[in-house]
């Protein structure tokens, strides 16, 4: 038990250093060095004599005058204008007291020129995540903070390796899987430690990622999508990355946003048969398996519905406005981006599926026999069971 908890936080140590060397680690896409402070304003004052209504969208221009509240410029206050495009997605309105990002170009001291980018979040947004650990701390206690270094993990991971990758060139589908390998690892075995039990679940997913890797390559070809149907997948080659293939790309997001949900499958299943083997230490290999098929099946009943519940929130505006004009079911259906959604939701559906089967074979094979049985009245024993 000494041994396994020296293991274990030696591992979160690893994995804590590792993230610090991510966040330091340069991207090799440097940040725009143009001369422009962005800096933190008060709302003090909104003209909307030139904002025009045209039924619920606006256009025009809407007069605003700041005051800067950081940065080198504090207290200085400036006019500017927030152009309104007419598009709700991209438009945003502010009033008196709002709190806006503003980027600032001055000289000696004094602001020259200053744009609203949009509303000031970051504030709000890190209330929430203050409040998301706490939460987490609170209940997990120290599996809390393991899940919240791994969630740390998979940010950086994503922001520093992954989609740096992509820019450059490399392989999509080798690097998903790659990013999908070190993730799992690093969330399995933080939860359940340097253990069988997380060699199981670690296995069992991946089994699970590759075969959708598989099944997206091959379908993906036979539903003739196209990588542009991703949201902002086509200005990547406007602004000077015509070599990266968006179809990778977009094949490569199928089975790495399932992962996330393969992983609770196999982690669900490998704890159970854990358990059912030290309960009952004289199990059979069969018994086990037997038992993780069980879990399994009880725990993909609802883990596909919730994959597509989730998947199904990115289009449900588009969803309304066919149903809303009488679209055909066979038109949208057969609609590039509706066969891109359909392909992500059943293929990574498909990964989850066959996840259950193959860690609930892994965990009976490595949780029980001889290796495995030989531990146990060792382990009983320090516990006070033997």
């Amino acid at each position: 038990m000494l041994h396994q908890t020296l293991r274990d936080k030696t591992f979160v140590l690893l994995v804590t250093i590792i993230s610090i060397f991510l966040y330091f680690l340069p991207t090799g896409f440097p940040d725009q060095d143009d001369g422009y402070v962005r800096s933190k304003a008060k709302v003090l004052f909104v003209d909307n004599a030139n904002v025009h209504q045209r039924g619920v969208v606006k256009t025009g221009v809407q007069v605003v005058k700041l005051e800067v509240v950081d940065g080198p410029f504090q207290g200085q206050q400036i006019e500017t204008t927030n152009s309104l495009l007419g598009k709700l997605e991209l438009d945003k309105i502010f009033q008196i007291g709002d709190t806006a990002l503003v980027v600032i170009k001055g000289q000696q001291g004094r602001i020259e020129v200053a744009n609203l980018i949009d509303h000031y979040r970051l504030d709000i947004e890190a209330v929430l995540f203050v409040l998301f650990a706490l939460f987490l701390f609170w209940y997990a206690r120290w599996t809390g903070v393991k899940s919240l270094l791994s969630f740390v993990f998979t940010i950086l991971v994503l922001w520093k390796v992954l989609w740096p990758l992509f820019l450059k060139g490399w392989d999509p589908i080798i690097i998903s899987l790659l990013t999908v390998c070190a993730i799992v690892a690093c969330v399995t075995f933080l939860v359940t430690g340097i253990t069988r039990k997380g060699l199981a679940a670690f296995l069992g997913t991946m089994s699970g990622a590759i075969a959708a890797c598989i099944m997206a390559v091959v379908f993906g070809a036979l539903f003739k999508v196209h990588g542009a149907v991703v949201p902002y997948a086509e200005t990547l080659l406007h602004v000077g990355f015509s070599h990266i293939d968006l179809t990778k790309v977009f094949l490569a997001g199928i089975f790495l946003a399932s992962s996330g949900a393969m992983m609770d499958v196999a982690m669900d299943i490998a704890v159970s048969v854990a358990e059912l083997v030290e309960k009952k230490p004289d199990i059979t290999r069969k018994e086990a398996v037997a038992s993780g098929m069980n879990v399994g099946r009880a725990v993909v009943g609802t883990m596909t519905t919730t994959l597509l519940l989730a998947y199904s929130g990115s289009f449900t505006a588009l969803m309304m406005v066919f149903l809303a004009q009488g679209t055909p079911v066979i038109n949208i259906l057969n609609l590039t981006y509706i066969a891109a959604e359909v392909l992500h939701t059943l293929v990574g559906s498909l990964g989850v599926v066959l996840v259950a089967p193959f860690t609930a074979l892994l965990a009976g094979w490595l949780l029980t026999g001889t290796a495995a049985k030989g531990q146990l009245p060792q382990n009983l024993q320090q516990t006070g069971k033997c």
